[in-house]
């Protein structure tokens, strides 16, 4: 039997840009196959902030194994019930909101890595495998391997721990929520400013003693996108569906209107 094989940790193993795809409000299978066309490595299945279910989170999931690209799942801060019933169903990793201290980011390794790393319970007939039979042991060092832990950090008093957050070990990307770091600094709405800058820098700085992934997310001008990416971002939230339709469909109308 082939080996599971997470493709967003791949990209990031091979020194690339592992670019993410919010998802809102889709709520089908077919946004896997349009995300993974259109070239992204990863979604960003979002359950805290859309109106997606677990159960429309499974049909997403299993269409993006099926396809080659990467479902994670970010949960409601705290649900680590939500969030093992999310890798269950096929999701290759998950995203934890407001994770601000290391006991924190210890806790949620805890929870979502199966023994001796963590104490998540193990079930049968995973979707990661195809549903096919496989002994426990190399289902729970495979999924251990390959998925993704990501600690989202969106506070300053996370930012000031983000080095002992990107130092606990089964943490694999520390990812800035920069729209609500930014209104918790009194900034809201201002990505580039110097203070998110320096934010930043912390973060990639932690992540690079530690060799963790670094993260971003909420920043939608491309050549800002650019410059923190020259600063050492490589795990990318690019944008979502919602945002995405929105700006696509204005634009469209705007050529419209315009033919008279």
């Amino acid at each position: 039997m082939e080996q599971p094989r997470n493709p967003a940790r791949a990209r990031l193993a091979e020194g690339g840009l592992a670019l993410g795809m919010g998802v809102r409000f889709a709520r089908t299978a077919e946004i896997a196959r349009m995300m993974r066309a259109a070239g992204y490595d990863w979604l960003f299945i979002d359950l805290e902030h859309g109106p997606g279910s677990l159960e429309s989170t499974a049909q997403i999931a299993s269409a993006a194994l099926d396809a080659g690209i990467a479902p994670l799942v970010r949960v409601p801060h705290g649900q680590f019930d939500m969030a093992t019933r999310a890798l269950d169903v096929g999701g290759w990793g998950v995203v934890m909101p407001h994770i601000d201290t290391a006991e924190e980011a210890r806790a949620l390794v805890d929870h979502l890595k199966y023994p001796p790393v963590g104490h998540r319970s193990i079930v049968g007939g995973l979707p990661h495998f195809g549903y096919a039979a496989a002994k426990v042991g190399e289902v729970a060092k495979t999924i251990n391997a390959e998925m993704l832990i990501v600690a989202m950090v969106e506070t300053p008093r996370a930012i000031a721990n983000a080095d002992a957050i990107a130092a606990v070990p089964g943490i694999d990307v520390v990812l800035i929520g920069t729209n609500d770091l930014s209104l918790e600094m009194g900034i809201g709405g201002e990505p580039s400013h110097v203070r998110v800058v320096e934010a930043y820098q912390a973060v990639i700085a932690a992540c690079a003693q530690h060799r963790k992934w670094p993260g971003m997310g909420g920043v939608g001008d491309v050549e800002l996108i650019r410059r923190y990416v020259g600063l050492g971002m490589r795990f990318i939230l690019g944008s979502n569906d919602t945002n995405i339709l929105a700006q696509a469909s204005a634009e469209r109308a705007k050529a419209l209107r315009g033919l008279l």
